[in-house]
């Protein structure tokens, strides 16, 4: 039999056809294999290293077959050598070559195959990872994307199909991005303005996974928010000076005006349903972004003492006396603001700290400082500086504050000191509350607003 004859063999094809197979998955990209798909790359490595030992075996044999002829012809005539028996049987002589190359072929092929299963694996698993990832990044901001708004079922389908964290930003900018869309469609200056609201709490939500897009992000909200007031209320006016920025909304005649004060990585965006049920109450509402906050993040960092900044808004406000609220850390600088600046007649926090230890805060917490701030030192430096105790005592205003039982970060003490050592302070505590109390909005929205017009009204 010539070598051109000879049959293929069938343990060599399952060997080619596993491996085709392997290579196939591997070239998808990994993000889209599923568990299963990656269990029958895992196989088809298995079948692909069997079918190439087996193959390995194989070919030994047939060539130890075929050396038989030449060996013997060898024996018989010693003068003859190998020149003699490759010239009685040139196809015994080619399989015999055949042998001596068949080890190190098969095992070259199989340490082919494992490592591309190898590989494949590990793709699978980083995309896997990432995954997750993504899907514990979209749960943890649920309540706030929804208590700042946005719709909780258009909140599921824009964040479940994210493959990482960095699907994020362009996630929900492009979800933003559709509702500028739909505000160039709508058929009423009221449709357009609620969509370009919608927008921009999409555009704002967008900044927290702080990556490159966020400057854009924060950029494309402010806009969002000046063009859907402009069409909902034409009487908003903007007002910027020296390290802030908002928009003063309600009657000019207003029995009172409330600054609504953001926090370490939220903006004037997030806090629309706190503004309208103010707004309801009859007060001008002026929600601001302050010094690295917001439409002001890229060009300016956190400052502790906030209290001159609240001092410049009044000034720029034109009115006698204003209420403060702040949230999150912003509670931080309500109350600093209540405690130093005069002018302040009301105030209320929302998850505000009494406090920050540095040391013991959450990393994802202390990345946000050190960014906003400009630096690690600067930031460790901030935290320090966050401590109410001495200054609560001098807080001469009806004070509000609001906490979540479920808000429980590390290194970071709640309001509830605030509100003991504030001489004019009230405590209210939502037991199933998280952080900014997105999921709990009846049991404190309502009761802050009626706060804040109260006090400022003269009612209360």
């Amino acid at each position: 039999m010539t070598t051109t004859d000879r049959p293929t063999d069938p343990t060599a094809t399952q060997a080619a056809d596993a491996a085709a197979d392997l290579a196939a998955a591997q070239a998808a990209d990994p993000a889209d294999l599923t568990a299963a798909e990656a269990a029958d790359a895992g196989h088809a490595a298995a079948h692909a290293a069997d079918a190439v030992a087996v193959a390995a075996d194989t070919a030994a044999a047939e060539a130890a077959d075929a050396a038989a002829g030449p060996a013997a012809a060898q024996a018989a005539d010693p003068a003859a050598g190998p020149a003699a028996a490759q010239a009685a049987d040139p196809a015994d002589f080619v399989a015999a070559q055949a042998a001596h190359a068949a080890d190190p072929a098969a095992a070259h092929a199989a340490d082919a195959v494992a490592d591309a299963a190898d590989t494949a694996a590990a793709e699978v698993a980083d995309a896997a990872q990432a995954a997750d990832a993504a899907a514990d990044f979209a749960a943890a901001q649920w309540t706030r994307a929804t208590g700042a708004g946005v719709d909780p079922h258009e909140y599921r389908r824009v964040t479940e199909g994210l493959t990482s964290v960095a699907d994020w930003a362009p996630a929900l900018r492009r979800a933003g991005r559709a509702h500028l869309d739909r505000a160039e469609r709508a058929g009423s200056p009221v449709s357009a303005g609620a969509h370009l609201l919608t927008a921009a709490r999409w555009f704002h939500l967008a900044t927290l996974a702080h990556d490159e897009e966020a400057p854009y992000a924060a950029a494309e909200a402010d806009d969002a928010l000046g063009r859907g007031l402009a069409l909902l209320e034409p009487g908003a006016r903007r007002v910027s000076g020296e390290g802030f920025t908002g928009w003063l909304r309600g009657p000019a005649d207003a029995p009172g005006t409330v600054v609504v004060v953001p926090g370490l990585d939220s903006a004037k965006e997030e806090f629309l349903d706190l503004a309208s049920a103010l707004l309801a109450r009859g007060l001008a509402v002026f929600a601001m972004d302050g010094p690295g906050q917001g439409a002001l993040a890229a060009t300016t960092t956190l400052r502790p003492d906030y209290e001159q900044v609240v001092g410049r808004v009044v000034d720029a406000l034109g009115v006698a006396r204003v209420g403060v609220v702040g949230l999150s850390l912003g509670g931080f600088f309500a109350a600093r603001a209540a405690a130093l600046e005069p002018r302040v007649a009301a105030a209320a926090t929302v998850s505000g700290p009494s406090r920050l230890d540095w040391d013991a805060l959450p990393p994802p917490v202390r990345h946000i400082l050190t960014l906003r701030t400009g630096g690690a030192d600067a930031a460790r430096a901030f935290a320090r500086q966050v401590d109410l105790t001495a200054l609560a005592p001098r807080i001469a205003a009806p004070l509000l504050v609001v906490d979540g039982g479920r808000d429980v970060i590390p290194g970071v003490t709640d309001g509830a000191p605030l509100a003991r050592l504030a001489p004019h302070g009230t405590y209210l505590s939502v037991p199933h509350g998280d952080h900014l109390l997105g999921n709990a909005r009846p049991d404190w929205l309502p009761h802050l607003a009626d706060h804040m017009a109260g006090t400022l009204t003269g009612t209360r």
